[in-house]
């Protein structure tokens, strides 16, 4: 009985091993599990390779060379200011109107002392033709002297005349002598006392001519179409010559002036020597104004140098001093294809779909372009890109060379 309670629980044990190993040799086996491979789905663009501007985005300063500071002309006290500052104005506005009556006596007293210079001028040709017309009659009288003192000579030697005749007779003759002598130094000196006096009518002439400019310029008018960019006066104010009154610029004489970087900065002077036109663009919120590059600054730095952009057609919504964002449209290349910014990884890497396979490639990107759509693009190049190549255009985080992916529209 006792055998039996311990040989029991061994049976069931070995029995119950017995069914385990038996189930486990029969079990099915499994199947091993399916590895597929995940595709990702991208968008794709078509490289169609062609002669494009790659544009350059620069920024710049509205400027003009051509800003009018009006001044006043003399002291004077100013009547009356018709503009204000951002005003447009047309050629021959009134713009500053100042007091005549600060112009009009010094414009008489000029005009005066030209009157009396003419008349003087005049009363010493008048007395030159007298001088000449009066030379002979003194030669005569000079002679009938000379005469006169010869006969008293005469009378004298025959003891006829007395020594008080040929005195009063020769002195006669000096007197004549003298006479004559101013009348000839008076002829003599015509010459110089005319070239006197009209060097001093030519004096007054000029000091009467800057008067009436000033009387003329008292009113200010407008000398082209433009924009009047800031007045300092106003109605009342006592003002000196040369007062700055107003300040005016010329909306035709704008141009901006931006930062070429220095990498860029061969390729535009090659441009420029070649005589390539070279393009720009400006959106001021109220139309595009185009430019051309002019010329370029004649100082440079590190950071590139300076280009002057002239305004072509109607300079709409530009302002001076005015900050604007221009694009450049640089010299055209051959062979470029523009793609969307998030095609690119890095800075030179692009992928190209091939047996529904992502193919890295490197590429030279020469800038962007602004697309008919208005978009922005880049412009890439490659000896190895082809037209009718597929660009993976969607950008993949985990993007890598064989990544498999399925294009769609």
């Amino acid at each position: 009985m006792k055998l039996f309670k311990i040989l029991l629980p061994l049976t069931l044990l070995a029995a119950g091993v017995a069914v385990f190993a038996s189930l486990k040799a029969t079990r099915p086996e499994p199947k091993s599990p399916e590895i597929r491979e995940r595709i990702w789905r991208v968008e794709v663009e078509t490289a169609r390779p062609e002669r494009l501007a790659p544009e350059l985005t620069l920024y710049g300063r509205v400027e003009t060379p051509d800003l009018l500071k009006v001044a006043a002309p003399a002291a004077a006290r100013v009547l009356e200011v018709l503009v204000r500052d951002g005003d447009p104005v047309a050629v021959g506005a009134l713009l500053v109107r100042l007091d005549e009556r600060d112009f009009k006596p010094r414009l008489r007293q000029a005009q005066s002392e030209v009157t009396e210079l003419e008349a003087l001028i005049k009363s010493e040709r008048h007395r030159h033709d007298n001088d000449v017309k009066a030379l002979e009659q003194e030669r005569k009288l000079f002679e009938i002297a000379g005469a006169g003192v010869d006969r008293a000579k005469r009378l004298r030697k025959q003891r006829v005349g007395s020594a008080t005749d040929l005195d009063q007779a020769e002195q006669e003759l000096a007197r004549q002598a003298l006479i004559l002598n101013n009348r000839e130094m008076n002829i003599a000196d015509f010459a110089a006392r005319i070239d006197a006096l009209e060097a001093r009518l030519q004096r007054a002439s000029a000091g009467l001519e800057t008067i009436q400019l000033q009387y003329d310029r008292s009113v200010i008018k407008a000398p082209y179409d433009g924009v009047v960019s800031g007045v300092d006066v106003t109605a009342g104010d006592q003002v000196k010559a040369d007062t700055v009154l107003l300040r005016l610029y010329s909306v035709q004489g704008l141009e901006v002036r931006a930062r070429i970087p220095a990498p860029y900065q061969g390729e535009i002077l090659a441009a420029l020597d070649q005589g390539l036109p070279l393009a720009a663009e400006v959106d001021t919120g109220a139309g595009k104004v185009q430019l051309v590059l002019d010329r370029l600054a004649g100082e440079a730095n590190a950071s590139g140098v300076d280009g002057l952009f002239r305004v072509q057609g109607d300079p709409v919504g530009l302002l001076l001093g005015q900050m604007v964002q221009l694009r450049l449209r640089r010299p055209a290349g051959d062979d470029l294809v523009p793609i969307p910014f998030e095609a690119v990884y890095g800075s030179n890497r692009i992928y190209r779909l091939e047996d529904d396979r992502m193919h890295g490639l490197a590429v030279e990107v020469l800038g962007g372009m602004v697309g008919q759509e208005g978009n922005e693009r880049l412009l890439v190049r490659s000896p190895l890109l082809r037209a009718g190549d597929r660009i993976v255009v969607t950008h993949m985080p985990n993007a890598i060379e064989g990544l498999r992916v399925e294009a769609v529209q």
